[in-house]
């Protein structure tokens, strides 16, 4: 740091023209930025010249001046870089920046011409448009009353006109105050619930008992509790918060008062319990679901209730819930296939094929099973032609690939991604895979894959599927009697190949190690001399990861796809989410209750087997390697010594 402030020193005395000091001199108008210090970023300006990051400076400079109402040099900017990230960057600045001062003339003006808007920015467009009384704002809002259940401050006034329009029943309010209260949002549902008309909102000390304490609010109630719509959803509240910690005990509470409650609080009572006992594996959960009749769940539930019917193997409750969902959350892969398996459960071949056939081909885990379903093998598809040297061409010199390159340069990864990714908009399979093709030459494999990923006709699964650091990994693999598709099918899903890769959680590397975790199993295989700053060398992560591998898959019957879960969350969770008798391996992983785990392990696990393929150069069988997991042993836990 001492060196680098003598160097920006340097810089900003003398004329810049070597791209070191142009680097300096931006990361000097950053910091400056950051700082509020327009001195410096104004000397900091005066240096950058024509370095690729020199309209970031720019933005800085205007966006530090936006009190000062220069609109014709913010338009300027906007159009000279109009359509980069850059610009939307700025663009969106000011756009919250006019919009908390409610002038929205402005607003209106910025608005239609953002191109990705986050949901504070595209809240104050529809203000703006409100207030030259555009109503089909209200259309909109009213969509999204279900599901924004968290909005950004800039989101109250449009909710306050969708309420004041009256198109919104007290059963609305109570329906959208369930669904926080599912979210555990219960702050938000007692926003929600100001929507209601005076003489029909709850006490708000006794909604607070019922959050808090659900069986001391239902022991306290006087003997009309019931009387009031009020009384009836608190009582289904405390309920819920009951099930939360004991499903068993929540539906004894439930049957005690059911016949006091109205159709739809019992009704949303018994799915708070079926949901809840569906995520802890509890039998009983498809009966406890069934109290729900034809009542609309949310989202999370519906999807909980067929896991839970999918470990019951009641098919047809797994096919009579997919057909109730919604329909954009019916089509995706994952329901998409258990309904075929449930109408191919039936006897009914023909339309489970038609079903698979909607989602076969696709490169990820249902895509893979609805193949295999089709017998038909999984391979990768031909190899796409290698970018032309024109193709090439174009790709180093789009100018948000080289602000992005820019930004790897400078470590600023967080920055890189997000301009990288921008640049990808609207790209071909023939761009896409010459972007990929620079990022891998340039080593930055999380990118080469991401951009590969995208094509939608012409592949390059070499790209899609890379496998750096080849010397370290497979010789390590092989050392632990681990298959190395499998061993890079993970890493792809832990790192991307990042070496220097953080997790928030502090987890390290290349096979994302925890600090207690690395350590431990360095003791345990005898490296000597380890300490944590060795951690994200290569070839200690990849020694230190792939022996807790051989480790957890000894603890855990050599099994895959519970060492994916148990790399991910632990071994103790992994067993504990395997039931009484044996489960096929994609019920298994359907079913585990960390949404993190569960999207983990199934992209562990349709990764291995592509590496599979391209390592070997035949098919291999997600089936196969999903096979079947055991039932939970009676014994007591074998992992104690186990991080």
């Amino acid at each position: 740091m001492k060196f680098r402030l003598l160097v920006l020193g340097i810089v900003l005395s003398f004329p810049v023209l070597a791209q070191d000091s142009r680097d300096t001199a931006f990361l000097y108008a950053r910091d400056a930025f950051r700082a509020g210090d327009r001195n410096k970023l104004e000397r900091a300006a005066g240096q950058i010249g024509n370095h690729e990051l020199a309209p970031y400076v720019e933005n800085y400079r205007l966006r530090m001046n936006f009190d000062q109402g220069d609109y014709a040099g913010i338009r300027d900017f906007l159009e000279r870089n109009e359509k980069s990230y850059v610009a939307e960057k700025l663009r969106a600045d000011w756009i919250r920046w006019l919009g908390k001062r409610a002038l929205w003339s402005e607003v209106d003006a910025e608005s239609p011409k953002m191109i990705a808007p986050e949901p504070d920015v595209a809240c104050f467009g529809q203000q703006a448009r409100l207030a030259r009384s555009d109503r089909t704002v209200i259309d909109e809002a009213e969509k999204l009353w279900l599901t924004m259940l968290e909005p950004p401050e800039a989101c109250r006034p449009v909710l306050d006109a969708l309420v004041a329009s009256q198109r919104l029943s007290p059963d609305d309010v109570w329906a959208r105050a369930r669904r926080q209260i599912e979210a555990n949002r219960p702050g938000q549902a007692k926003t929600t619930l100001n929507y209601l008309p005076d003489s029909q909102m709850p006490d708000f000390r006794s909604f607070d008992s019922a959050i808090n304490s659900g069986m001391g609010y239902l022991v306290r109630q006087p003997g009309n509790w019931a009387s009031s719509r009020a009384g009836r959803e608190l009582a289904a509240i405390a309920i819920q918060r009951i099930a939360a910690n004991d499903p068993r005990a929540a539906a004894d509470e439930l049957e005690k008062i059911k016949g006091r409650l109205h159709d739809s609080e019992r009704q949303w009572a018994w799915g708070q319990i079926g949901l809840q006992a569906a995520k802890k594996h509890m039998a009983e959960a498809v009966t406890w679901f069934a109290g729900t009749g034809k009542a609309p769940l949310s989202d999370d539930a519906y999807q909980w209730k067929v896991r839970a019917a999918l470990r019951a193997q009641e098919w047809g409750v797994v096919r009579d819930t997919i057909q109730a969902m919604p329909p954009a959350l019916a089509a995706l892969p994952e329901w998409t296939y258990w309904l075929g398996r449930s109408l191919k459960a039936g006897g009914r071949t023909t339309e489970a094929d038609a079903l698979f056939e909607k989602i076969a081909g696709q490169p990820n885990f249902y895509g893979n099973l609805a193949d295999e379903e089709l017998g038909r093998a999984i391979m990768a598809p031909p190899r796409a032609a290698a970018p032309t040297a024109e193709e090439q061409k174009l790709a180093r010199e789009n100018t948000s690939i080289r602000r992005a390159m820019a930004f790897f340069r400078l470590e600023m990864r967080t920055e890189a991604v997000r301009e990288w990714n921008w640049s990808l908009r609207g790209m071909n399979d023939r761009e896409l895979l010459a972007a990929a093709n620079l990022a891998k030459s340039n080593q930055i494999w999380d990118r080469a894959i991401n951009t590969a990923d995208r094509t939608r006709n012409e592949h390059d699964y070499s790209l899609r599927f890379l496998a750096p650091y080849g010397d370290q990994v497979r010789p390590a693999a092989q050392n632990q009697s681990l298959d190395d598709a499998w061993v890079y099918g993970l890493m792809r899903q832990e790192s991307r190949f990042i070496t220097s890769a953080k997790s928030n959680v502090g987890a390290s590397g290349l096979m994302q190690l925890m600090p207690g975790t690395a350590k431990w199993v360095a003791k345990k295989i005898g490296l000597r001399d380890y300490n944590h700053a060795r951690v994200n060398d290569t070839e200690t992560n990849v020694l230190l990861g792939t022996s807790y591998m051989r480790m957890v898959m000894e603890n855990l019957d050599n099994h895959p796809v519970l060492a994916s879960a148990a790399y991910n969350a632990g071994p103790g969770r992994a067993k504990k989410w395997r039931a009484d008798r044996p489960l096929e391996g994609a019920i298994y992983a359907e079913t585990i209750p960390f949404s993190e785990t569960r999207d983990y392990v199934k992209k562990v696990m349709s990764n291995a087997v592509y590496y599979s393929v391209l390592f070997n150069g035949k098919p291999d069988s997600l089936k196969n390697r999903l096979g079947t997991v055991g039932a939970r042993s009676s014994e007591a836990l074998k992992d104690a010594d186990l991080p």
